[in-house]
């Protein structure tokens, strides 16, 4: 995430989210329920960045010798099931409260997340 002449990258399989204030019921129709609300444990914001997913460790040809380099080879990521403008419901207590360039914002990772609301992609028109 760009902001200014600053970028904010977010690593591993975690996510950047833009707090909703506390309301019952988010802007994209979810219901919070009072209890929820009241004791902080679930809260929803937007997502505006992801990390690129948990890292995969290299299949190396020679397995009795791990040690050797046979040549570059480039990260592989489990896909992250997040992405940039889903609502998240997560767990408050996994959240990291941070701030970049005066504004607020939560890093959550992936497994602090119970659901992801998204807007349904359009459908080519070729």
């Amino acid at each position: 995430m760009k902001k200014g002449n600053k970028e904010l990258l977010i690593v591993g399989d975690r996510v950047l989210i833009r707090v909703e204030d506390g309301e019952e019921r988010s802007k994209v129709g979810l219901y919070l329920p009072a209890t929820a609300v009241d004791n902080q444990a679930v809260q929803g914001g937007t997502i505006v960045a992801t990390g690129p997913g948990q890292a995969l460790p290299s299949v190396e040809e020679h397995l009795d010798e791990p040690w050797k380099i046979t040549g570059s080879k480039d990260t592989r990521y489990v896909p992250m099931q997040a992405h940039v403008g889903d609502f998240a419901l997560f767990f408050r207590k996994a959240a990291v409260e941070i701030t970049f360039e005066s504004e607020v914002f939560l890093v959550v990772p992936q497994a602090a997340i119970l659901a992801l609301a998204r807007e349904p992609r359009k459908k080519s028109q070729f």
